[in-house]
């Protein structure tokens, strides 16, 4: 019965056990990051810099899409395709929404290949703005 130890006690050697592991964790993470600086100079700067982003504050979501339709008038249904790989089975998982976006030149037809980016509401479902027309269907 000499080993059992009170409430206190083991509160006091976890609390210690505790301290000391995270005194560990902190000079390992210094050393990686001090590591890290002086393997890339200009990779830290790059890693540094969130504005390579593809949507922030203030700037446009663009998606790459397939025109669906083409008929009315000033305005193109783009089809966005998205293959992403499930966070817990792996499994590729495919899926696409439709967008609705305004072609002020009718430029595009059905089948091509456009890039559109987000705008102010332009009528009650278009959102969207074509750029260009990256290729043409045959």
């Amino acid at each position: 019965m000499a080993d059992q130890q009170t409430i206190e006690q083991r509160a006091a050697e976890r609390a210690a056990r505790r301290e000391k592991n995270a005194k560990a964790r902190r000079a390992y993470r210094a050393k990686q990051k001090t590591k890290r600086a002086e393997r890339g100079g200009s990779d830290a700067a790059a890693a540094a810099a969130p504005e390579a982003r593809e949507h922030g504050p203030g700037r446009p979501k663009v998606r790459t899409g397939v025109v669906v339709s083409a008929k009315p008038d000033k305005t193109i249904t783009v089809r966005i395709d998205v293959t992403r790989r499930h966070q817990v089975y792996k499994k590729i998982v495919r899926s696409s929404s439709t967008l609705h976006v305004h072609d002020e030149r009718n430029d595009a037809n059905e089948g091509d290949l456009v890039r559109v980016v987000e705008s102010r509401p332009i009528s009650r479902t278009k959102r969207w703005r074509l750029v260009e027309v990256l290729e043409r269907s045959r």
